[in-house]
């Protein structure tokens, strides 16, 4: 699989402290950033349930839970693990350049 080429700087390194999620907008398209231990990742921010974002949920054990019925997704692939949520969340590529986050979008 080849490199993404449409990177977009999405926030700064500073802006997502360990364990937080935060949600940013690139075009249309809603993300959810997370920063588990050091570790960055980026998915839909919105819930395959119904509309909530995921941003205004709570991190834990390595998945994001739904702020509107508590569904849960695994923040690293996207699953859904708990109901009511039962589609998968998309997830996008994410790196560092220097502090910048940056995020792959189609």
């Amino acid at each position: 699989m080849s490199e993404p080429s449409n990177w977009v700087t999405v926030a700064r390194r500073a802006e997502l402290p360990a364990g937080q999620v935060k949600g940013v907008k690139v075009g249309k398209q809603e993300i959810a950033l997370y920063n588990l231990a050091g570790e960055l990742y980026a998915t839909d921010n919105v819930c395959s349930h119904a509309y909530a974002q995921l941003s205004d949920g709570f991190v834990e054990r390595g998945q994001i839970v739904c702020p509107l019925h508590a569904g849960c997704f695994d923040i690293k692939t996207g699953k859904a693990v708990e109901p009511p949520a039962e589609d998968d969340i998309k997830t996008f590529p994410i790196r560092l350049n220097g502090d910048e986050i940056q995020v792959a979008v189609d």
